[in-house]
């Protein structure tokens, strides 16, 4: 069952994803980066016009290379942005090339609240946390066993992670599967040279620790909106507007912003949701997880963290206060299942685990010789459904048809097929494709 039976070309198979996943997303980036209320164009309107604020720094620069060349902010972003997720992409499948995959591994790869997330719901699309992924893939190429690097990355974390911090200060929720990733190269087993490393951190922490102790003020704020009224017509809107309103500086007003007008029995919906998508999301990988465990002694086998389940788990605690205090829940799901799923084949690849092979085939002795029926529950699983970004949205489905449908609508400029105004086929359509 867990032999390379139905996908011994995987790289191929899966370089064709990418170019897909590249193709529409470029296509909807483009479409979407003059749309007046598009809120992943918002986030990078910020900028230290008035002053310096968390996730500016890409926005100032943008800001003057717009100015610069005398061409529009939302043209400069648009370039920003597509080359960003171009080039994670691109280290997307440098990283997943050559692994020794099987089925369960590409259930888990293909998982639809990864790679396909931010092209199935376009709001996701665009957004900062791009950044982070490109600085751990970064991270992880430039610290792997076979690199000549491996001595830089003490610089990379010291340096480096700041200016990340300035793109978009959520990186701190993720430092733990970095120290993670340290503790296993360097093999570490006692505590001293684990707050060794955590030091690294520390010039990051305490940049993001500024921004919440000295947030942007009113007046710094009207500087940077005229700013961008007065040399681009820009109005800012959304992430822009509420940089100084929506803050853990106001712990009672951002609560009420998030969750005020709602019910109770609306809240545990939202939670029961997301906890039904995460738990079916994520199924493959922890089912791998719980199947791997260390290879070598370290520090978290130390604290009974040997099972790699229980490892991610512990490490993905410090993500808890952004679905707290953030409405994005399926950016935050989706920065989840990222970080989890890199670190977790990372340690595959690299040989720092023990997976369990036959522990797994004994629990899916069900599905052996069962070639069309797998085929088509991974069909289902990984192109049927999807997370929205909000956490009201209901579950998206139908993306295998919607992305390719929807491109071609940006494409070819139509906006539905209207061959039969009362058909039932178009009325199905509407209501369930549109």
């Amino acid at each position: 069952m867990l032999k390379n039976n139905y996908f011994d070309k995987f790289d191929r198979y899966f370089l064709f994803y990418v170019i897909f996943l590249a193709f529409t997303s470029t296509v909807f980036l483009y479409s979407k980066h003059t749309v007046g209320n598009d809120t992943s164009i918002s986030e990078w309107l910020i900028n230290y016009q008035g002053g310096f604020t968390r996730r500016g720094i890409i926005g100032e620069i943008c800001f003057h290379l717009a100015d610069f060349f005398k061409i529009s902010l939302r043209s400069v972003i648009f370039i920003f942005q597509t080359t960003a997720y171009l080039l994670y992409l691109y280290l997307i499948f440098l990283f997943f090339k050559k692994i020794k995959h099987n089925v369960i591994t590409l259930f888990a790869i293909f998982t639809p609240i990864f790679l396909l997330y931010p092209v199935a719901e376009i709001e996701a699309l665009g957004r900062k946390e791009v950044f982070l992924y490109i600085y751990f893939l970064s991270f992880l190429f430039l610290t792997n066993t076979n690199s000549n690097y491996k001595k830089y990355s003490n610089l990379y974390i010291i340096f480096i992670t700041p200016i990340i911090c300035l793109i978009y200060e959520q990186i701190i929720h993720f430092f733990p599967f970095l120290v993670a990733i340290i503790v296993f190269q360097r093999k570490i087993k006692n505590i001293y040279s684990f707050l060794n490393i955590c030091l690294l951190f520390l010039p990051s922490i305490l940049i993001i620790a500024y921004f919440f102790i000295k947030p942007l003020g009113e007046d710094s704020h009207l500087l940077m909106e005229k700013s961008l009224l007065d040399n681009f017509n820009e109005v800012c809107y959304m992430s822009c507007n509420l940089l100084n309103k929506n803050d853990l500086s106001k712990f009672g007003d951002l609560i009420k912003y998030i969750y005020g007008g709602n019910s109770n029995i609306e809240i545990m919906t939202w939670i029961f949701r997301y906890l039904i998508i995460i738990l079916i999301g994520f199924f493959p990988l922890y089912f791998l997880s719980i199947h791997s465990k260390i290879k070598e002694e370290n520090i978290f086998s130390n604290f009974h963290l040997s099972n790699i389940f229980l490892l991610i788990l512990f490490l993905s605690l410090t993500i808890i206060p952004l679905y707290i205090f953030g409405g994005d829940w399926g950016r935050w799901t989706g920065m989840l299942i990222t970080f989890s799923t890199i670190f977790y084949f990372y340690l595959y690849k690299f040989d720092y685990i023990i997976l369990d092979h036959e522990g797994m085939n004994k629990k899916l002795k069900f599905f052996k010789n069962k070639k069309k029926f797998t085929i088509f529950i991974f069909i289902i699983f990984a192109f049927g459904w999807n997370q929205k970004t909000l956490m009201k949205g209901d579950v998206a489905t139908n993306p295998l048809w919607k992305v390719p449908y929807n491109t071609s609508k940006k494409i070819f400029g139509f906006e539905s097929f209207k061959l039969f105004q009362e058909s039932p086929i178009l009325i199905w359509h509407k209501k369930y494709i549109e």
